[in-house]
């Protein structure tokens, strides 16, 4: 799930771990691009590591060619032009993720969805993956832009809990945010599980 908010952009991920022989730390849906810009996703998972790899090497391109941070847009549309190359070439294959990209750049917080096709759009707040559906329905209902930070992440975590029909595990959540002041944030598990607890009880 992603959500704008004022001042940033949150990303919140449901790992949706199997078993309980798994570590939760080695399951990783959430990547830091660059300083300003981060990436949630859906899908396959080497996939998604692949294209994170990609997009790693374009925002540091950027900034020694130009001397400047890159606009997110600009790297999502080069993400997702690379994506499309897929799907039309044979001996090669789309790559199978949904990837949603946030950052804050000169234009203000940025996130865009993007699909396995390689057409991307901007939204405000959106989800993908299992569970996709409930979680839209009730960011629909109760989604705002002007939200602090604290009730995004509030909001978020519990349109992932009406996505999951209730299954949240709290060692399995993922929260990243990304804002005008510190750049891309990981939270630490005992954030994401106090957050949690706030929202769900």
């Amino acid at each position: 799930i992603g959500l704008k908010f004022k001042d940033g952009v949150v990303l919140l991920v449901d790992k949706r771990i199997s078993s309980h022989l798994v570590e939760p730390d080695s399951i990783e849906k959430i990547f830091q691009i660059d300083n300003h810009i981060g990436c949630a996703t859906s899908g396959l998972v080497a996939d998604a590591r692949a294209l994170v790899d990609r997009a790693r090497i374009d925002a540091q391109i950027n900034k020694i060619t130009y001397g400047e941070k890159i606009q997110v847009k600009t790297l999502v549309k080069r993400i997702s032009d690379f994506k499309q190359a897929y799907t039309q070439y044979g001996g090669v294959r789309p790559f199978g993720v949904v990837l949603l990209i946030a950052g804050v750049d000169s234009t203000g917080p940025c996130l865009f969805a993007t699909d396995p096709s390689g057409a991307y759009m901007e939204i405000k707040a959106g989800s993908e993956g299992a569970g996709r559906s409930g979680a839209l329905a009730y960011l629909e209902e109760n989604y705002r832009e002007d939200m602090a930070l604290e009730e995004t992440i509030d909001m978020g975590i519990k349109a992932l809990h009406k996505g999951s029909e209730g299954k949240l595990i709290p060692d399995a959540i993922e929260i990243a945010v990304i804002n005008t002041k510190e750049k891309f944030r990981r939270l630490s598990l005992d954030e994401s599980k106090e957050y949690m607890h706030k929202a769900l009880g």
